[in-house]
């Protein structure tokens, strides 16, 4: 068996949900029901293989090839198996992820990983805001697995995240972690206006004092926390900044906050 390879005939006028193209809806599906799925693009519904070149039948292993940023949610509430886009990729990428890997060789649009339980995703450019994020309407973001971006990420990363981690090796942008409930976000580069904004509990974990801090964190000083040494030697191996961390350099500044909700949120601010 080889990959299932779904080719992008042309660029896509409008977005295109894709969400159904995924190794879980898919499983026991032959080529033939594949390529007659059909797919809502506006208030069109053309099927999978008008708008897809299709090779290969192994269902567990997905390609999407000549990615766009019009591909939205892919990989969404997949369970288990890979997907991999070659290009980039548009909103919602691993909405509601339960198991599996997504990996983009480009970049994603916002919303990647909202409502995300399990499994991991990685991108090798940048993701939108909100990334982590919830969705309008829901009272929780990403609860569970990890995010890997090696690029940067826009603002709000984390929004009401509730479990997980998401790992970012450049920049990331104001309200970063913003009324995050639980989790770990660690940002390599830096990061914008009012990190923490709203936070009730969780880890930030930050490389520089932020420029503009929210006025409800305390600062606590300089302290040596021994579970830093665990958590870098959690991500050994992985890839971008996070996976060569040494685990000896425990020692942050830390502020507690945000006091304006319940205050025992944590921005450790690495030197």
């Amino acid at each position: 068996m080889s990959a299932l390879v779904f080719t992008l005939r042309n660029a896509p006028t409008q977005r295109v949900d894709v969400g159904m193209l995924n190794p879980t809806a898919l499983a026991g599906q032959s080529v033939a029901d594949i390529a007659a799925i059909r797919l809502s693009v506006g208030r069109t519904t053309p099927s999978v293989g008008e708008l897809f070149d299709i090779a290969g039948d192994d269902v567990g292993d997905i390609v999407f090839r000549a990615g766009c940023d019009r591909l939205e949610r892919i990989g969404a509430g997949m369970k288990s198996g890979r997907i991999s886009v070659e290009g980039d990729a548009g909103a919602y990428v691993g909405q509601g992820l339960l198991g599996g890997v997504i990996t983009i060789s480009g970049s994603a649009g916002a919303f990647c990983a909202s409502g995300m339980k399990g499994g991991r995703i990685e991108i090798a450019g940048n993701v939108g805001d909100a990334a982590g994020g919830a969705i309008p309407g829901d009272m929780k973001g990403m609860a569970g697995g990890l995010l890997l971006v090696a690029g940067n990420a826009g603002e709000r990363l984390g929004d009401r995240m509730r479990r997980g981690q998401i790992l970012v090796s450049g920049n990331a942008g104001d309200f970063c972690g913003t009324r995050m409930i639980a989790g770990t976000i660690a940002v390599a580069g830096s990061v914008g206006a009012y990190p923490g904004y709203l936070m009730k509990r969780g880890t930030l974990i930050v490389t520089g004092t932020p420029a503009q801090l929210v006025p409800g964190f305390v600062d606590c000083g300089p302290h040596r926390l021994g579970f830093l040494s665990l958590l870098y030697a959690s991500w050994k191996g992985l890839p971008g900044a996070f996976g060569a961390l040494d685990t000896g350099a425990c020692t942050v500044r830390r502020y507690m906050g945000d006091m304006s909700v319940s205050g025992r949120g944590e921005l450790l601010v690495r030197g």
